[in-house]
């Protein structure tokens, strides 16, 4: 096999653990959006990634898992998507999304709504579009316009929970979902939502997966020590085993962190045949075994994961497939955290 043939290859595996897959680019003149509308108006449909009230790609459930689905239109779920904008490289596309872009709202979509929204759809999905912030934010050496990116962003899930609640919520039950960027938004969410305030009562629990969470940084809201704990918060970011990067090291061991395999804090070693299927780029395929799982400081480490073609793989960084790798077990613990909750 020659050396292109290797790099092609590379990217395809590479694409397993991602949603950024080039599907959606078939369905962008699907969204064409009043280019008048600089700020999102929840109370149109399409500004909703997903929403009970339309038909969205979060509605989708895997071949293997339909025959056990179980529906339970009582309870939401808040699902904030991780970034499908911008470059690592630069802001030449401004530092924010622009709300009616066809291209990201497609790749939004047809990536993480489909392939990480998706593991919650047994209960009610409202992801909201918003204008996120450039990849570039995160690593910009300029804090001030990166911080009014990041700003601008929470402002619009802000104002889109608000309406939320005012609208749809009717008193159920919340799950907070997030990824990535999602995950930046979604803690911030937490402390100005739940955290101490009344709402907290009706926290399921919050799966804020992909990012650092300090471990300080609620008063009130608790790391999930088990698979059943209600009203708690549940996160972690895979490596393969053996790599901590520098910036995690700096860290110094103060981050949330759940195993997704036990649903607990401890360092205890879960094998891969606790893990009940990952979803990676075949959708409609279910490939158990796929990732172990064990906490080390404050990440989740895994050996290489095992599906066809891993062989191939060599990224040591898993955050694209946070959620892909321990996807049925992620489904399966909503559900015993719903039932908990209930019967409390």
């Amino acid at each position: 096999m020659n050396q292109r043939n290797i790099f092609i290859i590379s990217l395809i595996i590479t694409g397993l653990f991602s949603s950024c897959i080039a599907a959606y680019k078939k369905h962008i003149s699907e969204y064409q959006f009043d280019n008048k509308i600089t700020v999102p108006d929840y109370s149109n449909l399409n500004y909703w990634a997903a929403n009970p009230d339309k038909k969205s790609q979060s509605d989708i459930i895997p071949e293997p898992l339909k025959a056990t689905t179980i529906k339970d239109s009582n309870v939401d779920v808040f699902f904030l998507y991780p970034t499908t904008f911008g470059s690592l490289k630069d802001n030449n596309a401004g530092w924010n999304a622009s709300i009616n872009d066809s291209v990201i709202n497609a790749k939004t979509d047809y990536t993480t709504i489909l392939y990480q929204a998706s593991v919650f759809n047994e209960h009610r999905i409202f992801s909201p579009r918003y204008r996120q912030a450039n990849l570039f934010a995160y690593y910009s050496t300029d804090t001030i316009n990166a911080k009014k990116a990041f700003d601008t962003a929470y402002a619009d899930i802000k104002n889109a929970f608000q309406y939320y609640l005012d609208h749809y919520n009717h008193g159920r039950p919340i799950i907070i979902a997030s990824h990535s960027q999602g995950t930046t938004h979604a803690e911030r969410l937490l402390k100005d939502f739940f955290d101490g305030k009344p709402l907290q009562k009706k926290l399921v629990a919050a799966y804020i997966i992909g990012m650092a969470i300090p471990k300080n940084y609620y008063s009130n809201l608790k790391p999930c020590t088990d698979s059943a704990q209600t009203g708690c918060v549940i996160g972690w970011r895979t490596y393969k085993k053996d790599y901590e990067p520098a910036f995690v090291k700096k860290e110094n061991g103060n981050s949330l962190v759940v195993n997704p395999l036990t649903w607990t804090t401890t360092n205890e070693y879960a094998p891969k045949n606790l893990n009940k299927g990952g979803v990676l780029i075949k959708f409609d395929k279910v490939v158990p075994g796929v990732a172990d799982a064990q906490i080390y400081d404050d990440i989740l480490w895994t050996h290489k994961p095992h599906f066809p073609g891993s062989f191939l793989f060599t990224r040591k960084n898993y955050h694209i497939g946070d959620i892909n790798l321990y996807y049925v077990n992620i489904r399966e613990n909503v559900r015993v955290r719903v039932a908990a909750f209930y019967n409390k």
